[in-house]
C-alpha cells in the first residue's frame, strides 16, 4: 500500500532558535509564523510556561536528517 509514517522533526532551514515551531509547523502543514504567534501568546498568558514546554521540546524533538 506504501503508506509513508509522518515524522515529527525540527527544522534545520527555517530555525529562528532551535527549528522546534518550524518543525511543528511543517508537521501540520501551516506557516511557521503562525505556530509562533500561538507559541507567544500561550507563554504569555501561562506565565512562562510555554519557555519551559519549548526547551523540553528541543530536547526531545530530534532535528531533521
Amino acid at each position: 500500500m506504501g503508506t509513508q509514517i509522518k515524522r515529527l522533526y525540527r527544522s534545520r532551514k527555517d530555525r529562528v532558535l532551535g527549528g522546534v515551531c518550524s518543525g511543528i509547523a511543517h508537521y501540520f502543514n501551516v506557516d511557521p509564523v503562525i505556530v509562533r504567534l500561538i507559541w507567544v501568546i500561550g507563554t504569555l498568558l501561562s506565565m512562562g510556561l510555554g519557555l519551559l514546554a519549548y526547551l523540553i521540546a528541543w530536547i526531545i524533538i530530534p532535528e531533521e536528517p
